[in-house]
Order: C-alpha cells, then structure tokens, then sequence
C-alpha cells in the first residue's frame, strides 16, 4: 500500500514537472478586479503587452469589478492552479478588504500564491486652493486649531485614501470629518468645488489637476518624493515621523500553483519591469516598478494586512 502511495506521489510530481516546463500553452487570464481606468487597470495593461512576448501567449485582460475588488479577487482564489487565471492585486484587494470585511471570501495569504510585486504610487494630500495652509505643518496646525470642523474626502468608506487619512489623524492628533464618495473621481470634482477641504489620492488620479492648478499639493505619503512632484514634501519631512502609506499593484496565482510555473511567471514579470518601455509607461502615469520576488511580495502582504486591520480597528470603521 505504501508503496502504491509513493508510485502515486512521485508520478504527481513528474507529472506537475513536465506541465511546468511545456507552461503555457495557451492564453492567460489576467484578472483586474476593478472597472477601466483605474490604476490597477492600467498597470496591467502596462505590463501585458509585454508578458505575452515574454510568455509567448497572449494575454488576456479581464476587468471584473465590484465590492471593493472582491469578485474579481475571489474568482481567482477559487480558479484552478494551473498558471491560466491570475490576479492584478493591490492593497485594496489584499490588505484592505480583508481587513475590512468579516465574511471576505478569501483569505489573502492562504488562497494566493504571489508572483511578483509590480509598482506603486504614492498617495498625495491636496487641499482645495482655499484652504489657508502652505504646508503639511500648517495643515496639521490649523486642523488642530478646529477638530471636527475640516472635511476629508474619500472614495468610499474603507477606501484605501479613507484609511491613508485615517492614519494621518491616528499619527498627527488631527480630527477630520469623513465625506466618503462613490470613486475618487466624484471626490475630486467637490474638492475642485470647494465642498471639502482636502483628499488623499493615489498621484495619477490627481496629478493632472495639481499641475493645473486647481488643487494644491502639500505632501506625498511615501518614504520618498515623488519624481513627478520633486517640490512637494514627504510627510515624514513635514514632521510627521515614520509615516509611509503608498498603493501597490502585483501579480498573483490561487494557492496550489506549481512553483516551477510561479518562477517561470515571477521571470516573465522581472523580464517586463526591467524594459525601458515599461519604465517609462509606468512613470507616464506616477508609478515605479518594484520587481521582487515572491517571498518579498508574500512578506509584504503579511506587514501590509496588519498594518491596515489596525487602522480599521483603530478608527472603528465599519462597512456595510
């Protein structure tokens, strides 16, 4: 009998082996769990192009939108492993719904195997031209000097630039009033308006009206300045100590997926990601490439999902 159990087990392995090395032999689903548009859209549409010549097969992107990425996310938790089905995440779609709604469908580290991670873009506090503050200190200052009274905008309540803002009053001692939005894009348009005071959004959503003039930057949420706005502070500059909160885009597999076929995958990304082409179409749009390899990506998941379940309890949010 146990004999029998070997046969069974190394022919598996042989088996799993051989599919590896012939992988893939046909088109790849590449499944964005939001509409067009939106940042995790159009790195995968970034990146595409250049993992079909990679691969050799073409790739096929698949938007799949709806409860905060959840749908598309758990399609391909419950797809087969076999390297065909794979997933455009992000923090939404790994750190903050998980971390955010009780019945998630799927659990972001024991349903996906990572591949690679692929870009990220800061997020940029931008105040309405009105707002009588110049820097991020004299934001904080002000804030302080009315709490409560100073609106917040967001896309939506545990929205990943709800929870970057949640953190900012957690780390300043500032209290906001929460105006959540369906998108950021309606967000934008009432801070434009002047309905609210400020925003936090991923850079390529707003660095056309920054430049434009109608709203006013003060300072980017990651450890470094943005390349696109070299004259805008880091929060961590204006005072805020150890503040780092940034959006993340990365290819990942359902749980189960042949390792062989995830370093032939995590290959093809590091491949695309180190074209000049590639650089530049990610730069066009605020974002910079951080390949890696999976155990990299696996470990930021883990820091990234405590990080955002903290700011969740902290501030009590709660979803519907």
């Amino acid at each position: 009998m146990m004999q029998r159990i070997l046969v069974v087990a190394i022919g598996c392995a042989i088996s799993a082996g051989a599919f590896a090395q012939t992988y893939p032999t046909k088109a790849i689903r590449l499944i964005v769990p939001f509409a067009p548009g939106g940042n995790v859209d159009i790195t995968a549409r970034a990146i595409g192009p250049g993992l079909a010549e990679a691969l050799g097969q073409q790739i096929i992107i698949d938007n799949r939108g709806g409860a905060g990425g959840t749908i598309g996310a758990d399609l391909v938790a419950k797809a087969a492993p076999d390297g065909y089905t794979l997933l455009m995440g992000s923090n939404s779609t790994v750190s903050v719904a998980p971390a955010l709604y009780p019945k998630n469908p799927y659990d972001p580290v024991r349903d996906f195997v990572p591949v690679s991670l692929v870009s990220e873009v800061p997020f940029v506090l931008v105040l309405h031209p009105s707002v009588p503050a110049k820097t991020a200190k004299e934001l904080i200052a002000l804030a302080k000097t009315k709490p409560g009274r100073m609106t917040m905008a967001s896309a939506g309540t545990g929205s990943s630039n709800h929870l970057v803002g949640e953190l900012f009053q957690s780390m300043t001692g500032t209290k906001l009033t929460h105006v959540p939005y369906k998108g950021s894009g309606p967000a934008l348009v009432d801070l434009m308006g002047g309905q609210v005071d400020m925003h936090f959004d991923q850079l390529p959503s707003a660095i056309g009206y920054i430049k434009g003039g109608k709203i006013k930057a003060l300072a980017v949420t990651t450890q470094k300045r943005a390349a696109e706005l070299p004259q805008v502070a880091t929060l961590a500059e204006s005072g805020v100590r150890g503040f780092d909160a940034s959006g993340i885009t990365g290819v990942l597999a359902p749980a189960n997926t042949p390792r062989a076929i995830v370093d032939r995958l995590n290959a093809a990304v590091l491949k695309v990601l180190a074209l000049p082409a590639t650089k530049e179409r990610l730069a066009g749009f605020g974002a910079t490439a951080i390949p890696g390899a999976p155990e990299a990506f696996g470990a930021f998941i883990k820091e990234d999902f405590a990080k955002w379940s903290k700011v969740v309890k902290d501030a009590g949010i709660k979803v519907e």
